[in-house]
């Protein structure tokens, strides 16, 4: 038989689901939401967002609403998909199922590369703040440190990745909440201890307006603002090891929503309220650090370093736990090496020890050459999480329909007004590719990723060739 598409995980004889083929049910309810609420708070939130407040202003405020709308729709989309048909390969089954394995080929394997370099810039992140706190020890060993115990607690049961991840999240949950009530309350005047007044409007009109750049700045910020979202993909790929994968995503998912205005749109208009968008502490310093310090909090600077290094801790553990599970999915559709897909009490321990290689490998390559292979891994990965988007979009107006004619009975989610809103996000990423373009700081990234995703896509369709001419 011809595989052009990837059959659904129920119809498989062989029993090997993309979503659970040897991998236990082992996370609780409690974890999936933490793992969806951590998913959304990341050191790109905490420290990153200070570069797109440079260049936006107070309209930074939109920038993150505008990106956040778009994020919407496409957890909308996944949730969809992924409440329908549960799968540990998430976004890369959906597309094999919709357009054919080499999209699921090319969508797997461009997110695996993310997850594993973004392993290595967690790592290196983390390790910079404790160098911070411990001037006389080395870098390297710290993130071989956190590399060997996020390796080791993946190797073991999906329990003990789901427990990690519940507190990492819930330190970060904590520490949002209390900046925004801490934010709102000196926004009205009545902060406790402190006795400056209420600012009013005065941050958000003055130093140039609204608008301080024009529409380029608010561009730019825009860019900076999609990519600190990346990371609410996970919570579907860990719905498939779930005690009840169908309920957990769509509970997931539907939470996902109000998070996302809460915590991004509400810390960026307290941060713009508060403090002067050019003031340089909030790009020196980081956009919450600079917030605290102005409204005189002890130790602000201290206090936010321990919740990024636990941000990054988090990102580290989650990154190498959906490269592991994306790996040995795609491995399991034969898209890959066998011995990757090899599961050891419900672990795809190959797939872990291979992720957390490729992660350190990268780490190695920062300190052997940081000028040329380095620099190019980071803009290769540039925007790798809009292609995701893009296969996630076209998917879902493949499967929508499929599901609609054989299986209603599984849109346990379902998209708004489909499908309008689906093209609505499809010309969406269409525009931030264009705006990328345009952008000098940004072509790069965008050349860079395309060129990879080209190279996958022409390797999954000549893979797909062949199975098809071994099946006739």
């Amino acid at each position: 038989m011809s595989r052009t598409t990837a059959p659904a995980p129920d119809d498989r004889k062989d029993g090997a689901t993309a979503s659970a083929e040897g991998l236990t049910h082992g996370l609780k309810q409690r974890h999936l939401s933490m793992i969806a609420l951590g998913g959304v708070i990341g050191a790109g939130l905490f420290v990153g967002s200070g570069a797109g407040i440079a260049a936006a202003g107070p309209s930074i405020v939109i920038a993150y609403a505008l990106s956040g709308i778009l994020v919407m729709l496409v957890m909308r989309m996944l949730g969809e998909m992924s409440a329908a048909n549960p799968a540990s390969g998430s976004f890369s089954v959906h597309a094999e199922r919709a357009l054919g394995p080499w999209a699921g080929f090319t969508a797997g394997w461009a997110f695996w590369f993310l997850l594993c370099v973004a392993v290595g810039l967690e790592g290196i992140g983390a390790a910079k703040i404790m160098t911070g706190w411990f001037p006389d020890s080395p870098e390297w060993a710290w993130v071989a440190l956190f590399m060997v115990v996020f390796c080791a607690t993946n190797l073991a049961a999906v329990k003990n990745f789901g427990e990690f991840e519940f507190w990492f999240a819930a330190l970060k949950v904590g520490a949002i909440v209390l900046f925004l009530g801490i934010g709102v309350l000196a926004i009205v005047g009545v902060l406790p201890g402190s006795d400056a007044p209420a600012p009013g409007t005065a941050n958000l009109t003055g130093a140039g307006g609204f608008l301080p750049h024009g529409s380029e700045g608010l561009i730019v910020g825009l860019l900076a603002s999609v990519f600190a979202y990346g990371g609410l993909e996970t919570v579907t790929i860990a719905a498939a090891e779930s005690e009840h994968p169908v309920q957990g995503v769509a509970k997931a998912v539907r939470t996902a929503m109000w998070r996302i205005a809460l915590f991004y749109i509400g810390s960026m208009a307290v941060i713009v309220t508060l403090v002067p968008w050019d003031d340089k502490a909030v790009v020196e310093k980081g956009p919450y650090v600079a917030t605290l310090d102005h409204l005189g909090i002890p130790a602000a600077g201290q206090i936010m370093n321990v919740v990024v290094l636990v941000a990054l801790l988090s990102a580290m553990n989650a990154n190498i736990y959906g490269a592991s599970r994306m790996a040995g999915s795609l491995v399991s559709r034969g898209q890959g090496p066998k011995a990757l897909g090899r599961t050891f009490g419900g672990v795809p321990r190959p797939a872990v020890l291979v992720s957390s290689v490729c992660g350190f490998g990268c780490v190695l390559l920062s300190y052997w050459r940081p000028d040329d292979v380095f620099i190019w891994l980071l803009n290769t990965i540039g925007a790798i999480i809009l292609v995701v988007w893009f296969f996630i979009a076209a998917s879902q107006l493949v499967l929508r329909r499929r599901t609609e004619r054989e299986a209603p009975e599984k849109l346990v989610v379902k998209m708004w007004a489909f499908p309008v809103l689906t093209w609505v996000a499809l010309a969406g990423m269409a525009a931030i590719f264009v705006l990328m373009a345009r952008e000098e700081s940004t072509r790069v990234q965008l050349y860079s990723t395309g060129g990879l995703t080209l190279l996958l896509a022409v390797v999954g369709f000549v893979r797909q060739k062949a199975a098809a001419g071994r099946a006739s």
